[in-house]
């Protein structure tokens, strides 16, 4: 039989984007998926063809050519085969290299993709084609200035501002891009119409390093004649209030402003550009004020009806300022854009005992309500948020100096109204003010959060574990908003490097994180750099209050800048991401292996933040952990120096490899005279510890590393199998478990409902994974700690050993091209799956117990392998692409 017969291949992806228009990259990498039926099939070769499609804006090129009756024709209709590869052999398909020649700024390229099988001559059909389009790549290529509303420096919160501008179009657009980005956050309007989905855009970047841009596909809004384009710029990130205790303003200036050029093409090849300049006009509108803390106040009686259509009135409105270019570079983003993406009901209507009106969502979720209100003209309607209740009322105190309060007065008559640039993280909604009986059906919450692709899912036979990891997914999910962020709803919500450096392994098989991660990244080099002792901020962007941790480093913490490019790395098989990152890796590494020399052999500091949220910490002092900060930190760096030698490896850097590897060494070493027994016990006798030592290797001596296995399990079984870790212990321990031999007592741990554990929260009633193993205490009283959040995805770092243990899926190869099937059932349960969108495809793990028989069915995508390990202590052995089943006896765990 053909290939052709069998093999279709989806059309193409470009580098990590979801949408590649406006794309930063001028060489970009492709990717593609084949999808048959053929067990066992295998790419052999394949071919690439990028066809040339008109640019966007570019007077260089001509735009027209003659049609048979001579007139003209735009150039999106004439095509033509810019590069074609011919047959490349090889498997390749995830990443492969741009066939062509360099995309040039505003570039439209189709690209299509065939392919043959190992043993084919015949070729598949071609794909469908992607569309390419590239963004603005050059400096030189942005003619507009920025421009601002605030004339003096703000004090407080500001009204959001709306400015306008009117424009002629001589004739019908062909093409128009709108490129756009701020000191702030925007929304933009053409002709009274929105222009684009997205929800505070730009994002959150490190505006003094890098200011990232949107490209908008404007041409259906734009008409002959007169046009207006607008937009609302609200404060956002820039200057609003950022950071706990009471927070700082304008962090990275102290005005705001728009950067924005629409470039449209005519039939006729001349082209019109409008820039944001000096003819712009402001004013205020209903957004009297609008903060990421402290939500929103709307005024709908100052709305200026028909504000970005033409002919609008413009008294009042006065000149705007214009700035210089910013000096940041200006990027495109690598990632999807936070957008609107579901829209959640409530459940029921509370009275609480104090009368308040109270809505349940029934799940702890980020973004804000959307409500439909008839009234009075002048009457307000009070929304405020939380994420549990406590003694039936809405708990306020866990937000600390975050208001997350929305005020909407209504202009009278039937109105809608959602916020525009604020989000809160909550299950209730205490409504006041509501005019007339409350119909729940007219208040929704519109769930915010960046717009990455799920890839992952897992469920098994125990509800309450199927449950863990749905709130695991769903906390990952609203802290994933343009950054990874710590929580969504107090005054905080920032880029902590340590949560996002254990969840990495998580994050990664859940969505397609890799671009939004990418782009977070290369923040955090940028703010690495700029710091004198090249050391990573603890949060990226840096917005900790002044002088907070100036000075120090922290393990756990900087190790992100090494651990979590390796674990994009071997999620997603981006080697240049590790080429990328590789200066920012070797200076963490180099900085803290200087100190370790220093200290002589060792990394010794006054405090580390090591492992955090320790549950046997007091509630007032989270840091204070029972493992010594100081074993955790060189643990980390031989963990760092290890992966960085692998690293170097991959990069061709054998000098740097063997640098590394002997440095990790040198630490093992010194760890082992310092922290550990001639028997393997060590100075800190806990769960974190260990689960450290076996993880990372610590203990080479085998009697050490038997009798440090030995120590872990009795310690687990003396606690009755609860949970003892923090931050770096709990990503860790069950997989230390296995290693060990005793994956029951890891099963044990994961089915433990007693507090501290997974699943405590769970009989709590949590909806997302919470902060503090006891943020609710088991007499439903809020943990008395300053810092209590109910939506934190670290301790969630579990759902990974989830994934490729209780269900047996990982990738056994960078990318996913060498698959692992591995189940390990155990504790009672009859069932568990997992699967994956890979790089390649659907791949499955799913295993079934019926009575004394186990039934294993994996699913393996085209273009891969498997190794299959069955629970049988039998050699694993290899199989390829399709469905397989298989069967063996099998005696349940005891």
């Amino acid at each position: 039989m053909e290939t052709a017969d069998i093999v279709r291949v989806e059309a193409p992806t470009v580098e990590h984007h979801r949408e590649p228009v406006g794309i930063g990259e001028s060489r970009p990498r492709l990717s593609w998926r084949t999808v048959t039926g053929q067990p066992g099939w295998m790419q052999g070769g394949y071919e690439i063809e990028v066809v040339g499609r008109d640019r966007t804006v570019d007077s260089r090129t001509p735009v027209c050519s003659a049609g048979p009756d001579g007139t003209p024709v735009p150039s999106d209709a004439v095509d033509h085969v810019l590069h074609r590869t011919g047959r490349m052999p090889g498997g390749q398909s995830v990443l492969v290299p741009w066939p062509g020649a360099p995309l040039r700024s505003r570039d439209r390229v189709d690209v299509r993709v065939r392919v043959w099988g190992s043993a084919d001559e015949t070729p598949s059909a071609w794909s469908a084609a992607t569309t390419v389009e590239t963004g603005l790549l050059e400096r030189a290529d942005w003619k507009a200035c920025p421009i601002t509303p605030d004339w003096n420096d703000p004090a407080g919160p500001l009204p959001v501002a709306m400015l306008r501008r009117d424009f002629t179009l001589h004739s019908p657009a062909v093409s128009a891009r709108l490129y756009a980005t701020a000191y702030g956050v925007y929304e933009m309007e053409l002709n009274g119409e929105p222009v684009g989905d997205h929800v505070l855009a730009p994002g959150w970047t490190s505006y003094h390093h890098r200011l990232r841009y949107q490209t908008y596909n404007v041409t259906a809004l734009l008409r002959p004649g007169r046009n207006t384009i607008g937009a609302l710029l609200g404060e956002g990130w820039y200057t609003g209030r950022l950071g706990f205790g009471g927070g700082v303003r304008n962090r990275y200036g102290t005005r705001r402003a728009l950067l924005a050029q629409l470039e449209v093409r005519h039939l006729d090849g001349s082209t019109t550009f409008v820039g944001t300049d000096r003819q712009w006009r402001t004013a205020e509108g209903p957004l009297l004020r609008s903060e990421l803390y402290d939500g929103e106040t709307y005024d709908a009686r100052l709305e200026r009806p028909g504000w970005s259509l033409p002919g609008h009135d413009l008294a009042g409105w006065q000149r705007v300022q214009d700035l210089p270019l910013p000096t940041a570079e200006l990027v495109a983003p690598t990632g999807p854009p936070v957008r609107r993406t579901e829209i959640v009901r409530p459940v029921e209507v509370l009275r609480t005992p104090a009368g308040r009106t109270v809505l349940d969502f029934g799940c702890n979720l980020v973004g804000r309500l959307r409500v439909r209100v008839s009234g009075p003209a002048g009457h307000t309607v009070t929304l405020r948020h939380a994420e549990v209740l406590e003694n039936g009322e809405p708990a306020y105190r866990p937000l600390r100096q975050a208001a997350a309060t929305d005020r909407y007065t209504l202009r009278g008559g039937s109105e809608t109204y959602e916020p525009r640039f604020t989000f809160h993280g909550f299950r209730y909604a205490e409504i006041e003010g509501w005019p007339g009986p409350l119909d729940p059906a007219d208040i929704e919450a519109v769930v915010l959060h960046t717009d990455m692709r799920r890839t992952g899912w897992f469920s098994c036979s125990a509800p309450l574990v199927t449950r863990l990891h749905d709130n695991v997914v769903r906390g990952m999910r609203g802290n994933f908003l343009d950054i990874p962020t710590d929580c969504p709803q107090r005054d905080e919500r920032l880029g902590w490097t340590g949560d996002i450096q254990v969840f990495g392994p998580t994050a990664s098989f859940l969505y397609d994180c890799s671009g939004m991660l990418t782009g977070w990244l290369r923040d955090l080099a940028a703010e690495q750099f700029a710091r004198p002792d090249r050391v990573p901020p603890l949060v990226v962007p840096e917005a900790l209050p002044p002088g907070f941790g100036v000075g120090e480093m922290y393990a756990v913490w900087g190790d992100v800048a090494v651990l979590l490019p390796w674990t994009l790395y071997t999620r997603f098989g981006d080697k240049e991401l590790l080429r990328a990152q590789y200066p920012s890796m070797t200076a963490w590494v180099d900085k803290v292996a200087t100190l370790a020399e220093q200290g002589g052999g060792l990394w010794r500091q006054d405090f580390q933040f090591g492992d955090w949220l320790d549950p046997a910490a007091p509630a007032d002092e989270p840091g204070s952990s029972r493992t010594d900060g100081d074993l955790v930190a060189n643990a980390y760096l031989v963990r760092s120096a290890d992966v960085l030698a692998d690293v170097a490896d991959l990069l061709g850097k054998r000098q740097d490899a063997d640098a590394y590897r002997m440095l990790a060494d040198r630490v093992r070493d010194s760890f082992c005279a310092e922290f550990a027994t001639a028997n393997g016990r060590l100075s800190s006798d806990t769960q974190t510890a260990y689960a450290l030592a076996v993880r990372f290797a610590l203990l080479p001596d085998v009697r050490r590393k038997e009798s440090t296995g030995r120590r872990l399990a009795e310690i687990v079984r003396a606690s009755g199998f609860r949970i003892a870790t923090g931050f770096a212990g709990t990503p860790l321990i069950c997989d230390a478990l296995c290693d060990i031999g005793e994956p029951d007592l890891a099963y044990r741990m994961l089915l433990e409902r007693g507090c501290p554990s997974w699943l405590y929260p769970v009989t709590m009633g949590a909806t997302t994974v919470w902060e503090r193993w006891d943020s609710i205490l088991p007499d439903g009283t809020i943990n008395p700690g300053e810092m209590t959040s109910f939506n934190h995805y670290a301790l969630g770092a579990v759902a990974d050993w989830m994934h490729r243990t209780v269900a047996g899926l990982a990738a056994a190869a960078p990318g996913w091209r060498r698959i692992r099937i591995a189940p390990i059932p155990g504790a009672g349960l009859t069932w568990a799956r997992a699967a994956h969108e890979t790089p390649y495809g659907r791949a499955e793990a799913d295993w079934r117990l019926d009575g004394g028989t186990l039934t294993v069915t994996a699913l393996i995508p085209p273009n891969t392998r498997a190794q299959v390990h069955l629970p049988d202590g039998q050699p694993p052995f290899y199989v390829g692409p399709g469905r397989h089943e298989f069967t063996l006896l099998h005696s349940p765990m005891p």
